[in-house]
């Protein structure tokens, strides 16, 4: 039997569905199907899936893939409203007054989900096998992003923020294949297997002092 202390709350999984539903149509209409090839937003998708079974593997794959890129973006954006600069860049259209205010308030989730996953991972633990997941889809999805519409330079796969031109495309597109997972995925994995241990241990010590 699971848990109780380890399952999530009904609301969160009705709140996160709710979102969505209003989401994927407004981003689709503003934005356009190559989007949805964005690893946040399939995140959305597979975050949606993994509340409501309850799946450790779905949250920790997509903690191994999204949390870095989100706290990055988190930066970015607080930089960027602060000093008017943005240090790293990718939150720039949150400052385009051409995009309707209402789909720039949606692009706020990536903040959300930075504390939703941490959150999860607490109360499910960590599945190990997450990284590998997490590198399997970027094997599997930034070739696609790196040849179906170039010029929308989809999850970077053409050069950070815009296409770049130092050295060729396609060393390019395999050095991020490597370093991406060495770099930011194996990282965040042991961070993640900490996390879900501290957390673990914070369980049993507060069962201990209710004995």
């Amino acid at each position: 039997m699971r848990n109780r202390q380890a399952r999530i709350p009904v609301s969160l999984k009705i709140g996160w569905t709710l979102f969505v539903v209003v989401w994927a149509p407004v981003y689709w209409k503003q934005y356009g199907a190559q989007n949805f090839l964005f690893y946040c937003d399939i995140g959305n998708l597979l975050i949606l899936a993994g509340l409501w079974i309850e799946s450790r593997l779905l949250i920790s794959w997509q903690s191994v893939g999204l949390l870095v890129f989100q706290f990055l973006y988190a930066v970015d954006l607080l930089g960027a409203s602060i000093s008017g600069h943005h240090v790293i860049g990718g939150t720039e259209y949150m400052f385009d007054a051409a995009i309707p205010f209402f789909v720039r308030l949606l692009g706020l989730y990536h903040l959300v989900v930075l504390l939703l996953l941490l959150g999860c991972v607490r109360r499910l633990g960590y599945d190990r096998n997450a990284w590998k997941w997490q590198v399997a889809e970027l094997w599997v999805l930034l070739p696609i992003n790196f040849s179906w519409r170039p010029g929308y330079n989809v999850n970077f796969a053409r050069g950070i923020a815009h296409e770049q031109h130092l050295i060729p495309a396609w060393l390019y597109l395999v050095a991020y294949m490597v370093v991406v997972p060495l770099l930011v995925y194996w990282p965040t994995h042991r961070f993640l297997q900490w996390w879900a241990e501290r957390a673990k241990e914070s369980s049993v010590d507060g069962a201990s002092e209710q004995h």
